[in-house]
């Protein structure tokens, strides 16, 4: 058992929102009445969102790995279930302060697991001892799951850029073989972007979408031909020109997207009408020349 490392510097807000989103879950679908989670930085797990507390004693608890119930399931890289927390002798009792101020009794820690790491913990509580059942556990490990997911995209789109913008920035323009990985990774984005049926988390995907076809382009977007602005693609549209602007057939194409590969057809050919191109590679190129693609 290592201690896991952690990231340096404040939360993003990308990652707080994701802390949010997960903690308001865990009472509606766990029934658990109290829940709170963080994610580690600075060495520590810093708790930044809670649910259904009756008292203000969990604001600002920061968990440092190995010490109380969240810092065991931290560095064992499992979920940790004191049924009475008071009593436990199998942890320390650093945090009692906030967790028994706020009267918790039974306390359920799920590490977030990133690419065999830990990353943050997400805790269950209630008032008064309560057996945790398969279906409440499974529930608190479903969010936990879908939170490692969103995390280990959010970290690969986050790595991709910042390496993709320390070598462009070398240079006045970026190198051809940065500026293909880049295109790869929009490409990748779009297709999990399209997978994506929550409407908030897609439109944050979007927004990185668009970072990424910004890092690729060393002078703004030009308008087009009439002055007006560029030729407005639909998500689908722009989704197939990505899988175009890596050389994938149609079949490749609407495998990616699951799609047939008539609609995928049907999508490009209104793409190049949009665009004013006679072959599937010129609409490529007007969509990077309109700052649709990069």
């Amino acid at each position: 058992m290592g201690i896991p490392t952690a990231a340096t510097g404040p939360l993003s807000e990308s990652e707080r929102n994701l802390v949010a989103r997960a903690v308001a879950q865990l009472p509606q679908r766990t029934r658990f009445p109290v829940a709170f989670g963080g994610i580690l930085h600075d060495g520590a797990v810093h708790v930044s969102s809670i649910a259904g507390a009756r008292t203000r004693m969990l604001n600002g608890l920061v968990v440092e790995p190995g010490r109380g119930l969240g810092g065991r399931a931290l560095i064992e890289n499992r979920p940790r279930l004191a049924l009475d927390y008071r009593s436990s002798r199998t942890i320390t009792h650093d945090y009692d302060g906030a967790v028994l101020g706020e009267g918790i009794s039974t306390l359920f820690a799920i590490p977030i697991m990133v690419a065999g790491r830990s990353r943050g913990v997400l805790y269950c509580g209630s008032w008064s001892e309560r057996p945790v059942g398969d279906v409440m556990a499974s529930s608190a490990f479903e969010i936990a799951s879908e939170m490692s997911a969103e995390l280990r995209v959010h970290d690969e789109v986050e790595r991709r850029l910042a390496d993709g913008a320390e070598r462009a920035g070398l240079s006045m323009s970026v190198p051809t073989a940065v500026r293909e990985e880049l295109r790869e990774s929009y490409a990748e984005l779009r297709a999990i972007t399209a997978s994506v049926a929550d409407a908030e988390l897609r439109s944050r995907l979007e927004a990185l979408e668009r970072r990424i076809a910004s890092l690729s382009r060393s002078r703004p977007a030009p308008q087009s031909r009439e002055g007006g602005d560029a030729p407005r693609l639909s998500p689908r549209e722009v989704d197939v020109l990505a899988g175009v602007a890596l050389g994938a057939t149609n079949g490749e194409i609407a495998a990616r997207l699951s799609l047939k590969e008539v609609t995928v057809k049907s999508y490009l050919q209104t793409a190049m009408g949009k665009l004013d191109a006679s072959t599937r590679h010129a609409a490529v190129a007007a969509a990077r020349k309109a700052g649709i693609l990069p």
